[in-house]
């Protein structure tokens, strides 16, 4: 039974992939030499990340001169969220505990007080 989780856990769409590598990000560094009897001819370093704004503000990746991260998806990245314990999708922490989710409904047992006052 285990096994078959671990199968449909790992099985997904490749916008699942997507979603998966821009929520814990995607690093990639590499160092390229060309060499002739020992004597370094060209040396190439290359560092790419691939990350949602939220990834990269969470882990303090560093973004190019001249990006303007003022925008208001990276104001939005920078607000703290949770994950719904009913569908699993990020939420902002202030709207998750006292309203709800957005996505599939899901109530928290604050906003039920508040809303049976």
């Amino acid at each position: 039974m285990e096994a078959t989780k671990d199968y449909e856990r790992s099985s997904g769409t490749l916008v699942d992939v997507i979603d998966r590598i821009l929520d814990k990000g995607l690093v990639i560094n590499a160092d390229i030499t060309v060499s002739i009897a020992g004597v370094e001819l060209l040396g190439i370093k290359i560092r790419a990340a691939l990350a949602s704004f939220e990834t990269a503000a969470k882990y303090g990746l560093e973004f190019p001169s001249g990006t303007n991260v003022e925008t208001a998806a990276w104001k939005e990245a920078i607000v703290g969220k949770e994950e719904c314990p009913q569908c699993g999708k990020r939420v902002p922490v202030e709207e998750l505990i006292n309203t709800g989710c957005p996505w599939c409904g899901w109530i928290s047992a604050k906003a039920k007080g508040i809303k049976a006052e």
